[in-house]
């Protein structure tokens, strides 16, 4: 992309017509992820040791009873939860389409003889397999897919999950969604960074679609060495908390619970964030 196209770029972009995601699967752009989500320095890309290791315990003892499960992590990065999980005794699959963070976990759980199984591809088009007493999908990803993938990957959830198996899911919050489209655009200047691994201007900006009720970011990576312009996009899907139910039900899942974090309590780093349990109990009522 050209100066002079990014100059002349469209104002307003419709949610998920510039892109889907930023590149995570990207093998370059996948190694640096990595590096983000090893950083123990900020709770960005993943979380920090401590606080994951918080999560599990309440996923361990308060959702599965301190019970050895079966558990599939979809967008498992490079395995941080499914470790810990198995270190408990649990048996995990894990879903991701980073290569590098992939292959982090699979080394990782060779290194400390984990029962863990890592699975590259994408979760919208994957096999989730069956059998699981618990699936879970955190971190905010249930909001970057459109509402038909979203749904897709719940269908599938369910026909994984055993007849009194547990979904989590910890979506962003319908104001947080908002909020993030309607701020102001902003740039930033890097020697070294996520998009690039060269010097590189990275500018951003935001838009707010209160038809679809999603916001949609738009990178644009100035090359520091040749002026080259690179675009991003992603979107993010926000739902109420009856939007949400209403699907779940929709979609064959019953006992849905509300938390204020993974910690079952209000955790203030990550307030953008929710967590909804619910259940597969009997046979499918999804439309």
């Amino acid at each position: 992309m050209k100066i002079i196209d990014f100059i002349r770029r469209k104002q307003v972009p419709q949610p998920w017509s510039e892109g889907y995601k930023i590149p995570w699967n990207d093998p370059a752009f996948s190694e640096r992820m990595l590096s983000e989500h090893l950083n123990q320095d900020h709770n960005l890309a993943s979380r920090k040791e401590t606080l994951i290791s918080q999560h599990v315990q309440w996923i361990h003892q308060f959702v599965l009873k301190k019970s050895p499960a079966k558990i599939l992590d979809l967008g498992c990065g490079p395995g941080l939860y499914s470790s810990h999980l198995a270190k408990l005794g649990h048996q995990c699959v894990g879903i991701d389409f980073s290569p590098a963070s992939i292959t982090y976990a699979k080394n990782n759980a060779v290194k400390d003889d984990l029962n863990c199984r890592y699975v590259e591809s994408d979760i919208r088009v994957a096999d989730f397999g069956n059998n699981f007493d618990l699936v879970m999908l955190i971190f905010g990803e249930f909001n970057v897919f459109m509402k038909s993938d979203a749904e897709s990957i719940l269908v599938k959830a369910w026909d994984a999950l055993k007849p009194g198996g547990f979904l989590i899911l910890e979506p962003i919050r319908y104001n947080a969604v908002e909020q993030w489209g309607n701020q102001e655009r902003s740039w930033s200047s890097y020697e070294s960074g996520l998009f690039l691994a060269s010097p590189h201007l990275a500018l951003e900006e935001y838009f707010w679609d209160p038809n679809q009720k999603a916001t949609t970011i738009r990178y644009f990576i100035i090359d520091g060495l040749n002026n080259e312009v690179i675009q991003h996009a992603q979107s993010v899907q926000a739902y109420t908390n009856k939007e949400f139910e209403s699907m779940l039900v929709d979609h064959g899942f019953t006992n849905i619970r509300y938390y204020p974090s993974l910690m079952g309590k209000v955790n203030p780093e990550q307030e953008n964030l929710m967590v909804i349990l619910s259940e597969k109990i009997g046979k499918s009522e999804r439309l």
